[in-house]
């Protein structure tokens, strides 16, 4: 989506506030032995209280209003009756539409202490993702994204799930421009424009490169096995930047 007016703007940044703040109230009310399910049905309640609609299910038959991903989940895991324990790392990614808008975020959470690896994980995926945001700017080279995130990446030692990639959305839950690699990239000669509308999410592993699909046909896994952070934030180009859509009432 290209933003064209005032309109738009406000409609997306409506939208994006919902799912903000769905994850955040999610993320708060995550504890061990809480189920997948018990978390995914409270935002199942939240959507529904601010009159949105689950951009997963209603786009592609998702089996849950939420992705929530425990562990060596890294993205698309289903809700259901898998306990969450102290010490795991759990991604919660909210997508939604109200008034034929579109936004999406996503962020990882540890549930208690975890490792001081995966807490620097944590710390530095949040930080790969402000990192490409930061490079968000008309005119500028789509690519930047990814050759930015991978400079911080290769630096601090950490490999990029190099297959999950951002990508345009707004009026569809994933539209043009599509396929925009977090990672470093040849040949991509696209640029930013003013109002563009995209994702910035990108994977960061200790030694994974790939997702690979489970047997229940959407839980996605690394290859080789590593764990993995993912942080996303929609955002619209603008001349002086990104313009975040996606940021909740409370942090």
């Amino acid at each position: 989506m290209t933003i064209t007016n005032e309109d738009e703007l406000a409609g997306l940044q409506a939208i994006g506030r919902i799912v903000a703040n769905t994850m955040q109230a999610m993320a708060r009310a995550a504890e061990p032995g809480m189920t997948t399910a018990e978390l995914d049905a409270i935002g199942r309640d939240l959507l529904a209280r601010d009159g949105a609609q689950s951009a997963p299910e209603t786009t592609y038959g998702f089996p849950g209003a939420t992705c929530i991903s425990v562990n060596e989940e890294i993205a698309h895991g289903i809700p259901g009756p898998r306990v969450i324990a102290a010490g795991d790392l759990v991604n919660i990614d909210v997508s939604a539409s109200k008034d034929g808008y579109f936004a999406d975020t996503g962020a990882t959470f540890r549930i208690g202490p975890v490792s001081p690896a995966l807490d620097r994980l944590c710390r530095d995926g949040r930080r790969a993702m402000q990192i490409g945001i930061a490079e968000v700017g008309h005119g500028r080279p789509l690519a930047a994204i990814g050759q930015a995130v991978g400079r911080f990446a290769a630096a601090r030692g950490y490999t990029l799930i190099r297959n999950l990639a951002s990508h345009g959305t707004g009026r569809a839950l994933h539209e043009a421009p599509e396929e925009l690699a977090t990672w470093p990239t040849r040949g991509d000669r696209r640029k930013m424009h003013r109002g563009m509308v995209f994702t910035v999410e990108p994977f960061l592993s200790l030694g994974g490169h790939h997702a690979r699909q489970g047997s229940d046909g959407w839980t996605l896994f690394s290859h080789p096995p590593a764990p993995v952070v993912q942080y996303e934030h929609t955002v619209v180009t603008t001349a002086r930047g990104a313009l975040i859509v996606t940021r909740p009432d409370q942090p």
